[in-house]
C-alpha cells in the first residue's frame, strides 16, 4: 500500500507526544526514522543546508524512499523548516519534543519516541528500523535496501554502513606526558596493507535494526551486527564547514547530470541578475531601463502555454519590473524584502507544492527561496553561494537566454513525462 493510500489520523499532533489515533492505520514492516534537530552549534541550520541544491534532509528522504522494501519515512524534529521540506519531500513527521532536542541528547531517545508515536497510531511497531542520519548527504538506495534485506532475512539483527579502514590509530598516553601510543597496532611492527585484519569504519549513514531487540536494549548495537560496506566517496559526514565544502563539490560528481530534464509544475524567477545581465542604463532625468532576452520572452511564452505557472519575484521597485512582467503575462511581486514568506504564500495560492517548483536565482537574497523549493538553479554568472546552492546550474548567464535555458528544460521533462 502506497503512502498516498494511507490515512494517517493524529500523527504527532502535539509537541513531546503522539495523539491517539481515531481510526486503524496500516501496519508498515519497514519504517526510516530520520532524526533532525533545528539547532547545531557546529554548523548552524546543518540538516537543511542544501548540497547540490538539495536540503540535506530532503536527501536523506529521498534515498528512504527509493529503497523498496521501506514502506514508510518518518522524520523527527523540533524545527518547523525541517518539518515542512520533510512532508513536501514526502515523510510524515513527528515533532520532537524540547528535552529530546538538546545537544545532549542521544539519537537513540529521538528513534525510540517516533517508535512510541508509531505504535499510538497503528497499534503496532515495524519489523525493522532504519535509522538514518540526514549528515550523510550521498546515501545509496541500493546499499540502503541490501541492508534490510539482510534484517529482513535474519541474517543478522543490525546492519550499519561502513568502510574498509587500514589506518593506524594512535592515541595520548594516559600518564599525560605528551606522547601517544598506538591503538590498533604495535608501535614496534609496521604490517604491511595486505597483512593486516580488515577493519571497519561506521560511516553514519545509516543503521537498519530488528525493532524488537532495540526497542528492549535501548541502542543501536544488539546481537548479531553486521556491515553493509558502501563506496568511499559515499562516507563523508557532515560535521563542520569543511566537510560541507567538500560534500559539495563532490555532488558535482556523485549526483546525476548536473543539466537534468527539470519536472516541475511551477517556476519562480528573481529579475535583475536573470531577466537582465545586472545592469541598467540612467538617462539624463534619472529614468533607468535594462536590457532583456526576447529569446527569454519566448522561453516564458512556452512555459505559459505549457500551463505552467510562473513568477517573477524581485526586491526591485523599479516599475521596469511589473512592466516587463505584464509583457510576459506572468504574476510579479515586487519591492518584496522577505521573499521566501512570499514565494510561500504564492504557491500555496497557486495550489503548487514547494518541492514542484523551480527557483531561478543569481544572487545572495535568492539562497532562502532556493533552499525550500525542490529545484533551486543558479544562471551560470550567479554569486559563488548561489551556484553551490543550486541543483542545476545553467549555461547560459542572466539576460542572455538563462531563463529559455530553464524552460526548454521544463518543458523537455513535462514531454517525457507525458509520453
Amino acid at each position: 500500500m502506497s503512502q498516498s493510500e494511507r490515512t494517517r489520523v493524529g500523527f504527532a499532533t502535539r509537541a513531546g507526544t503522539a495523539a491517539a489515533a481515531t481510526t486503524t492505520a496500516a501496519v508498515d514492516r519497514v519504517v526510516a526514522i530520520i532524526p533532525a534537530r533545528a539547532g547545531s552549534k557546529g554548523l548552524p541550520g546543518k540538516n537543511s543546508t542544501p548540497v547540490g541544491g538539495v536540503p540535506l534532509i530532503v536527501r536523506a528522504v529521498r534515498a528512504a524512499l527509493a529503497a523498496p522494501s521501506i514502506d514508510r519515512v518518518v522524520v523527527t524534529t523540533d524545527g518547523d523548516a525541517i518539518a515542512a521540506l520533510a512532508r513536501d519531500a514526502g515523510a510524515d513527521v513527528v515533532q520532537r519534543p524540547q528535552d529530546l532536542a538538546g545537544d545532549t541528547a542521544s539519537s537513540e531517545s529521538a528513534l525510540l519516541h517516533a517508535l512510541a508515536a508509531i505504535e499510538d497510531e497503528t497499534g503496532a511497531l515495524p519489523e525493522a528500523t532504519v535509522f538514518i542520519q540526514a549528515t550523510s548527504p550521498f546515501i545509496d538506495a541500493a546499499d540502503l535496501e541490501l541492508a534490510v534485506r539482510s534484517v529482513l532475512d535474519r541474517d543478522a539483527d543490525v546492519v550499519f554502513s561502513a568502510v574498509e579502514s587500514h589506518a593506524f590509530l594512535w592515541r595520548a598516553r594516559p600518564d599525560g606526558d605528551g606522547s601517544v601510543e598506538g591503538v590498533n597496532h604495535s608501535a614496534a611492527v609496521r604490517p604491511r596493507r595486505q597483512d593486516r585484519d580488515v577493519e571497519y569504519r561506521e560511516t553514519g549513514a545509516f543503521y537498519v535494526l530488528r525493532t524488537e531487540g532495540f526497542r528492549e536494549v535501548g541502542h543501536r548495537f544488539f546481537g548479531r551486527v553486521a556491515v553493509r560496506l558502501v563506496p568511499d566517496v559515499h562516507a563523508i559526514e557532515i560535521d563542520t564547514a569543511a566537510d560541507l565544502a567538500i560534500s559539495t563539490a563532490l555532488a558535482r560528481v556523485i549526483d546525476p547530470s548536473p543539466h537534468p530534464l527539470i519536472d516541475v509544475d511551477a517556476v519562480v524567477t528573481d529579475f535583475d541578475g536573470v531577466h537582465t545581465d545586472d545592469t541598467a542604463s540612467v538617462d539624463t532625468l534619472g529614468r533607468e531601463s535594462v536590457r532583456v532576452s526576447r529569446r527569454d520572452g519566448h522561453g516564458v511564452k512556452r512555459l505559459r502555454e505549457a500551463g505552467i505557472p510562473m513568477l517573477i519575484l524581485s526586491a526591485e521597485t523599479n516599475t521596469v519590473v511589473a512592466a516587463r512582467a505584464e509583457k510576459l503575462r506572468v504574476d510579479v511581486e515586487h519591492g518584496i524584502e522577505d521573499k521566501a514568506t512570499a514565494l510561500v504564500a504564492w504557491a500555496d495560492r497557486v495550489g503548487v507544492p514547494l518541492d514542484r517548483i523551480a527557483y531561478l536565482g543569481n544572487d545572495l537574497a535568492d539562497l532562502p527561496c532556493m533552499r525550500i523549493v525542490g529545484w533551486p538553479v543558479s544562471v551560470a554568472d550567479a554569486d559563488p553561494a548561489v551556484i553551490a546552492a543550486a541543483r542545476v546550474v545553467l549555461s547560459r548567464v542572466g539576460g542572455a537566454g538563462a531563463v529559455r535555458e530553464l524552460s526548454d528544460a521544463i518543458i523537455a521533462a513535462r514531454g517525457i513525462h507525458e509520453n
